[in-house]
Parts: structure tokens; C-alpha cells; sequence
């Protein structure tokens, strides 16, 4: 099933993911232009050169770190603690200058450089050539946050500065040197900066109720940083209020399992909140029943229990205690935990393919009439009205055997309890 957010990354692909930066002209032959944000890149007009080259990766190492810390004079030491942190080169003096030369000789080749140095050595430092007149990803995207900040700046230019910085961060800093010791804390700063960013323009985005924008925004930052809650939230609250209401509960559906299945947690009650506001809200007046009964009924094809989201298996819950209340029928809740033959959780790889055919295995050892949820992770629970303690019990036997019985080769446990619904007092 397509996802907004599938949608979104296939047309980022088919735009190439733009190494180019906003607000930079291209036209201006003798401006260097470096991108850093997403990939790493020099080009001087038509000239370029990029980490997609295939090169020794010490050589980008090296260039990037420079460019990086460009404000500085960096001794031979500096370099050398950055390039071999472990201590790994025999003699990193001797490496460094041949790393330095072939620097200097790819960038001639390349055609960026020309007369000038890019990179020089004063008072035994080397440093990225100050004079060159550069044009820098990091430091607009930097400076154009900074200038949205700025006390006294109306809304809109606000607005405007922050479009410009987002749409600058094409990705994260250095994306092929992020296991890099010095790229760590430098990514995470920009990374933060950029988020920090994009939340404060979508929340002046949300206040005017332009949520077009806010999809547009939200669905770029999500390829960037997928495990951001409020992304997704804001995502799914526009949505809806553009009146993609089926969207929104399309993408709330993509998030949980996404979350279970990399992160192993559930979703935020703000945005199960959300998302149970959404599946309240009124539908259009319609007069013909016959209208609604279509609108209501499940599609016939379907076997077995009937799989729903856990805030609906509450619903469906509180329900069922009702009722027993009642009638005095007997409905008994069960729970089917996964886990490694330590009684741990399974590593995620694992426990998602355990999760997945056992779901399987539910539905097919269940009736219609059973209701089951994923509660966690690592666990479902079902529903089973019109049975006894034994009978419940067999049940939930004959979901362990078949899964057991079919699946084999998965080294996993699965535990089962079983407790009857308390009836809600009338």
C-alpha cells in the first residue's frame, strides 16, 4: 500500500535529490559553491567534483574536515588526530602530505582550482584558502536560522527565512563520512538546528492554517528524520484538515507499525488522541440507509478475527463490558507475548517476522466474531465473547500449535494469558 510518505521519497528520487543550493547563481563562474548538507560536492560553474567520485575516502576526509573547520589553522597534529583517531597510519605525517598533494592535484584536474591554492600552509597549519570567494551550504543554512530568530522580524519574513534554510538541508551533514569521530557532533548540531527549524515554521504555518504548506514541509522533513513524533503528527493533523481525512489514517497506520517494527514502542497518546478524534469526526448528513449499511460493511472475503487498531480494540472492549453487564455472558481477554528462548525480546528483525506470522495464525484460528490487536512490540490481544475459561484456553492453544506447526524455523516463544473482561457496574 502507497504511503504519503512513500509518495514523497519517490519524488524526491525523480528530483535527484538536488546537490545545488537554493539562492545560489549558478551563472557566477568565479563563486566556488560547496555542498556539504545531503552529499559533498565543489562546483565552479560547470566544473565539479563529489564524494560519488570514487577516490580514496581519506582524501574527502581530509578536504571536507579543512572546508569544515576553514576559520581555523590546523596544525599537523589536528589532522592527524582527525584522520587516524586510532592511531592507525605508521607514519601519519608522511601520509597527511601525500593526502594534502593529491588534493591539490585533484582539485587542479578537476578544473575547479586554477591559479590560487585552495588549500595552504602558513606557520606549519594548513587551512582552507580564505580568499577564495566560497559559497557554503551549512553556513546559509546556518545563517538564514539564525536571521528568522532575530527579535522584531515579522511573521512573514519569518516565514520566508525558514523555507529558504529547509529547503537548503537537502540531508544530513556528510552523509558518507558519518561514521566519522569529528562528523558526529558536527551532523548532530545541524541536524537539531534543522529541526528545531522546521517545527518552528510549521508551527507558524499551522497558525495561519496553511496546510498545504505544512504537508509540503512535513513530508520532506519525514525522509530526513522518520522517527520524529511530531512530524507525523502535524503531518496527519494536516491531512485532515485539508480533508484528506482517509490519508491521515492511511499515515497513522504506516507510523505505528513503523515504530513497532524499528523501535519496538508505541506511538504517543497525543497522537493516538489524534487519531481517535479523527475517527469521530462527523461524517456529511446522509438520509439512506441503505447508503450507510454500505459504507459500514466489511468486505465478505475477509476470514477470521477481525484485526483493528488497539484504540479501537478499547472501544470494542468497553464495549463487550457493558454488555456482559447486562446479558451475564462470559467474554474472556487474551494476551500472546513473543519472546527469545531467554525470555527476552527478540532482536527487531527477528520479533517482526514472528509478529507478522503470528498475526497470521490468529486470524486464521479465530471467528469472525473475535476481535484481535497488536498491544505492543512483542504482543497481541484478543477478544473472545461466548466461552468458558477451557474453551479460551484451547483457543489460544490452537493459535501457539498452528504457528508453531507452520513456522518452525523461528526460534521464538510464544507465552499466553487468559483473564475474563470485568463487567462495567450498571
Amino acid at each position: 500500500m502507497k504511503t504519503p510518505l512513500k509518495d514523497a521519497i519517490m519524488v524526491q528520487k525523480q528530483r535527484g535529490g538536488g546537490a545545488r543550493m537554493a539562492g545560489i547563481n549558478n551563472a557566477d563562474i568565479s563563486k566556488v559553491q560547496i555542498t556539504m548538507l545531503g552529499s559533498f560536492e565543489i562546483r565552479r560553474g560547470d566544473k565539479a567534483i563529489g564524494d560519488n567520485i570514487s577516490r580514496t575516502h581519506k582524501i574527502w576526509n581530509l578536504l571536507e574536515y579543512l572546508i569544515t573547520f576553514r576559520d581555523k589553522d590546523l596544525s599537523q597534529n589536528d589532522l592527524i588526530s582527525a584522520l587516524w583517531p586510532d592511531g592507525s597510519s605508521d607514519n601519519p605525517a608522511n601520509a597527511l602530505k601525500n593526502l594534502i598533494y593529491r588534493i591539490r592535484t585533484t582539485l587542479a584536474a578537476s578544473g575547479i582550482q586554477t591559479d590560487e591554492e585552495f588549500v595552504t600552509y602558513r606557520r606549519g597549519s594548513y587551512c582552507w584558502n580564505k580568499e577564495i570567494d566560497c559559497q557554503i551550504d551549512v553556513s546559509l543554512f546556518e545563517n538564514l536560522c539564525k536571521e528568522a530568530q532575530e527579535a522584531g522580524l515579522e511573521e512573514e519574513a519569518q516565514i520566508q527565512k525558514y523555507l529558504q534554510a529547509v529547503d537548503i538541508y537537502k540531508g544530513d551533514f556528510l552523509p558518507k563520512s558519518s561514521f566519522e569521530e569529528w562528523v558526529v557532533p558536527v551532523s548532530t548540531y545541524y541536524h537539531t538546528l534543522y529541526l528545531n527549524a522546521v517545527h518552528r515554521l510549521l508551527d507558524l504555518l499551522m497558525d495561519r492554517r496553511d496546510y498545504q504548506k505544512v504537508v509540503e514541509v512535513c513530508e520532506k522533513a519525514i525522509i530526513i528524520d522518520r522517527f520524529d513524533e511530531k512530524l507525523h503528527e502535524q503531518l496527519i493533523l494536516a491531512f485532515y484538515n485539508v480533508g484528506w481525512q482517509q490519508k491521515a489514517l492511511e499515515h497513522y497506520d504506516y507510523i505505528t507499525n513503523l515504530f513497532y517494527r524499528e523501535l519496538g514502542v508505541k506511538v504517543s497518546d497525543r497522537l493516538r488522541s489524534i487519531y481517535r478524534d479523527i475517527i469521530k469526526t462527523e461524517k456529511s448528513v446522509e438520509t439512506d440507509l441503505d447508503i450507510i449499511k454500505n459504507d459500514l460493511r466489511e468486505a465478505t472475503s475477509v476470514e477470521g478475527a477481525f484485526f483493528c487498531e488497539y484504540e479501537i480494540f478499547k472501544d470494542v472492549y468497553r464495549l463487550q463490558a457493558r454488555s456482559i453487564a447486562r446479558n451475564g455472558q462470559t467474554v474472556y481477554i487474551g494476551l500472546l507475548t513473543v519472546t527469545d528462548f531467554n525470555s527476552g525480546i527478540p532482536d527487531s528483525k527477528l520479533l517482526n517476522n514472528a509478529m507478522d506470522h503470528l498475526e497470521g495464525a490468529i486470524r486464521l484460528s479465530l471467528r469472525k466474531g473475535d476481535v484481535a490487536a497488536r498491544f505492543s512490540a512483542a504482543q497481541y490481544v484478543v477478544l473472545l465473547p461466548t466461552v468458558t475459561f477451557e474453551s479460551g484456553s484451547k483457543v489460544l492453544e490452537r493459535i501457539v500449535k498452528r504457528f508453531s506447526r507452520e513456522h518452525r524455523n523461528i526460534p521464538v516463544i510464544i507465552h499466553t494469558k487468559l483473564q475474563p473482561l470485568d463487567p462495567i457496574p450498571l
